[in-house]
């Protein structure tokens, strides 16, 4: 398994280019399945999970091509309406195919989906939510079997719990049922609302994505479309805390600042000079000592707890306590006690974290537990005195596209030792 060995103590400067959202190119190519026609997908990333998506719907029966340009999917015809366990073993995300697969064919055979260990991610919501539009669902050796051989009806859904895949499933497959479907407690994320917009170019009838309450009126069938998939927000983040913890002058270019309000928030209090540089650029400078901050991880718009392992290496280098509260995972701390071999000072009582700083980071080998973990120790690496070996960094190419590279482009100090 491949490794990265990082020198710390460099201040990152210049600017860095976001790609592409991973958590928007994942429904976008599972939405590809529910028309004949081509698809074209412009700024897909080029990471693992996403690599595993192409692989499953090339597996229904699609032709999947990257020519150098945007992304083309046809599925014109999915012989094999079907997610087995060897492709999604790896990813939480094949539960998106469930929906698209039983209203496109009528039935559906997905893998209970794998990917990190971070808590608990119940595919009910899901299945209940499918069952109210009308499929017959039922779970054997490890497998969902969805039924609807007279196609889907549109219901009102009530999600008991927000959920960004269970919405996005659900929106997907309402597209081709009967009638109309109103989702409610939806989730709010921008990246259901950029699957929104990707169905709306591909016919479907759809409003209030971006909002609690999502309505969408079933058509009888989809055409293809072209859709540029929106910034990575997280990777966006990340760059952000990066630039602030190391005292560095970064401009994060390619982002949407307002995806990130709640991250830049947090860094303003935290003592560190976030800037907008034009309408798709943030800049950030840290000059002064940082503050403690408390957070707590919310539903967008809060903020997002793909951005708290990343917090919480920042806070390490704080002045004071702070308290960093996770309310969305209830295991999402396995980074920790790895900080915590670095020299940091931190406290875990259940789903609160207690971070008293600063303190000295020293370079340790750290192994990453999972993909948003993995980056938090990206960060603590790039801060810490003499040299870190993060290993398991398949982990971290699950959702950040070549991160070794665009840190080196500012300065960082960090390379990838291959396995042999």
């Amino acid at each position: 398994m491949d490794k990265f060995a990082i020198e710390g103590g460099v201040a990152l400067r210049g600017e860095i280019e976001v790609s592409g959202a991973k958590n928007s190119a994942l429904p976008a190519l599972a939405a590809c399945l529910l028309t004949e026609e081509p698809v074209f997908l412009h700024r897909i990333p080029r990471v693992r999970d996403v690599r595993t998506m192409e692989k499953l719907i090339a597996y229904t029966g699609a032709s999947v091509e990257r020519n150098g340009g945007p992304l083309k999917v046809v599925a014109k015809y999915l012989a094999a309406p079907e997610a087995p366990y060897d492709l999604v073993k790896t990813m939480r995300a094949s539960s998106l195919v469930l929906g698209p697969l039983v209203a496109r064919c009528g039935r559906a055979r997905v893998s209970m989906p794998g990917g990190c260990a971070i808590g608990t991610r119940p595919i009910n919501l899901h299945v209940a939510g499918l069952e109210h539009l009308g499929a017959r669902i039922r779970q054997e050796h490890g497998y969902l079997e969805a039924e609807a051989p007279q196609g889907l009806r549109g219901a009102a859904v009530h999600f008991d719990r927000v959920t960004v895949t269970g919405t996005e499933d659900l929106m997907m497959a309402a597209a081709l049922a009967r009638g109309e479907t109103i989702l409610e407690n939806a989730a709010q994320e921008p990246e259901v609302a950029d699957l929104a917009a990707l169905l709306a170019k591909m016919g479907a009838s759809i409003e209030g994505a971006g909002t609690s309450t999502i309505r969408i009126r079933g058509v009888e069938r989809l055409h293809g479309a072209e859709h540029t998939i929106i910034a990575d927000r997280i990777e966006a983040g990340t760059f952000l805390i990066a630039g602030a913890l190391t005292r560095g002058d970064l401009l994060v270019r390619g982002c949407v600042p307002e995806h990130l309000h709640a991250l830049t928030v947090k860094l303003r209090q935290a003592g560190v000079t976030v800037e907008e540089s034009g309408a798709d650029a943030l800049r950030v400078t840290t000059t002064g000592p940082l503050r403690s901050v408390d957070m707590t991880t919310e539903e967008y718009p809060g903020f997002a707890t793909d951005l708290q392992a990343q917090f919480m290496a920042l806070m390490t280098q704080a002045e004071g306590i702070s308290l960093i509260t996770e309310k969305i995972f209830e295991n999402r701390f396995m980074h920790a006690p790895e900080l915590i071999r670095m020299g940091a000072n931190i406290r875990l009582d259940g789903r609160q974290a207690i971070v008293a700083g600063p303190r000295e980071l020293t370079g340790a080998n750290v192994i990453a537990s999972d993909l948003r973990a993995s980056a938090s120790l990206v960060l603590a690496g790039l801060v810490a005195r003499g040299r870190t070996v993060i290993d398991r960094v398949y982990h971290i190419d699950r959702g950040y596209e070549r991160i070794e590279d665009k840190l080196s482009q500012v300065g960082a100090r960090i390379q990838r030792v291959e396995a042999r």
